[in-house]
């Protein structure tokens, strides 16, 4: 393969985690006609097909997505040893990408982390975010911040956050209207407001426990978002009831705008945690955004 391959094999990259030329040319700063004219070549050079595309859409073929596999983690490997010459600095630099929920965003890392970054301009960050669990190698994350439970066994884990935990809530409009739940079976028969989990597609079950015993009830309902504040909003309006974590919703229980439901059988459980590989442990930056979100007891 020729030397000038390599420079297109990220072009490559780039479409293929995008899966978009226009968000790709946009992410890499060249033009989108350059970005397929040189695709085009690179498959030509190569002989094999390595993306499909159609008037909507761009996906890997199944040898475009053996190749994205086999570069994704030698690249952010690159990437890494790269970042880790920035230590030589005199201050710490970087790129940091995240991915994390939007409730771990709003409620917990960005206040955090404000304050941080005016005294480290030379530290950029980015933010995926996803309500659902994605393969923070694979798809090129420094790091990834999800609940505890939901960590990868195989990453170093730092608690950043206090315990916490999900509520049920309706609105008194919505209660004039349907009898309360007294169990969390009791929710099949009511409009539940459901949230879909971005990565893995499925609608995401509602997690209760009292007294040692665990239950999961899938819910049905007229509205399914994939963002927590457009439920809150939802439910305020008496569409239906809401299952979100109880920070976001105290302000409006406490209002009486909303309604607790279910208290009892809402335990509370290991809060967030950031997760990164040990390959990362060791840069300047990384330490500098770890250290800020690392919780400490009051």
């Amino acid at each position: 393969m020729a030397k000038e391959d390599f420079s297109n094999l990220l072009w490559f990259l780039a479409v293929a985690e995008e899966r978009s030329f226009t968000k790709a040319a946009a992410k890499l700063g060249i033009a989108q006609s350059t970005l397929s004219h040189t695709i085009k070549q690179l498959e030509d050079r190569m002989g094999i097909r390595l993306l499909t595309r159609t008037t909507r859409n761009v996906a890997p073929t199944e040898a475009g997505e053996r190749l994205r596999q086999t570069l994704a983690p030698r690249v952010s490997e690159i990437e890494t040893e790269i970042a880790a010459l920035m230590e030589f600095r005199d201050k710490p630099a970087g790129k940091i990408r995240i991915t994390l929920s939007d409730h771990a965003l709003n409620s917990l890392v960005w206040p955090k982390l404000r304050p941080v970054l005016a005294s480290y301009p030379d530290i950029k960050l980015e933010f995926s975010v996803d309500n659902g669990l994605r393969n923070i190698i694979e798809d090129g994350f420094d790091a990834g911040i999800r609940l505890g439970e939901s960590v990868e066994k195989d990453m170093i884990a730092i608690r950043i956050g206090p315990d916490w935990r999900m509520v049920a809530v309706a609105s008194p409009l919505y209660l004039e209207a349907h009898t309360p739940p007294a169990h969390p079976q009791d929710l099949i028969r009511h409009n539940c407001i459901n949230m879909r989990q971005a990565t893995a597609g499925g609608l995401y079950a509602w997690e209760f426990g009292r007294d040692g015993q665990d239950l999961r009830v899938r819910v049905d309902g007229q509205l399914t978002f994939s963002t927590s504040y457009a439920m809150i909003d939802a439910a305020l309006s008496g569409l239906g009831v809401a299952f979100l974590p109880e920070d976001l919703v105290e302000f409006h229980v406490a209002s009486g705008d909303l309604v607790l439901l279910l208290d009892e059988w809402s335990p509370k459980f290991a809060g967030y945690y950031i997760y990164y590989p040990s390959r990362r442990q060791n840069l300047h930056a990384f330490k500098v955004i770890v250290d800020a979100l690392r919780h400490r007891n009051a």
